[in-house]
């Protein structure tokens, strides 16, 4: 059990990561500054694709730029996994 609050925590916290990325890549825009490069944030879209989404959302940061689209993909693809994963935990209890 504790290593699975492990994984959450950690999971929790690339999302967070994720969420800050963007909003720190949209402060950047704005002021004209060094931008954090695209395959970063896609990576960090993977990883922590929630907190991309909200990111994505609330800053209107990267919402028109095709691979950015992908996100939503993760995020559906993260919600069929963490279900997945739920329904085999609950067997094992």
């Amino acid at each position: 059990m504790q290593n699975i609050l492990i994984l959450l925590a950690i999971y929790i916290l690339l999302n967070i990561v994720s969420l800050f990325a963007f909003a720190l890549d949209k402060r950047k825009a704005a002021k004209g500054k060094w931008r954090t490069p695209e395959k970063k944030l896609l990576l960090l879209s993977f990883l922590g694709p929630f907190g991309a989404a909200f990111g994505m959302k609330m800053f209107r940061h990267k919402t028109m730029k095709l691979k950015f689209k992908l996100v939503y993909l993760f995020l559906a693809l993260h919600i069929v996994a963490i279900c997945a994963i739920v329904m085999f935990l609950a067997d094992l209890i």
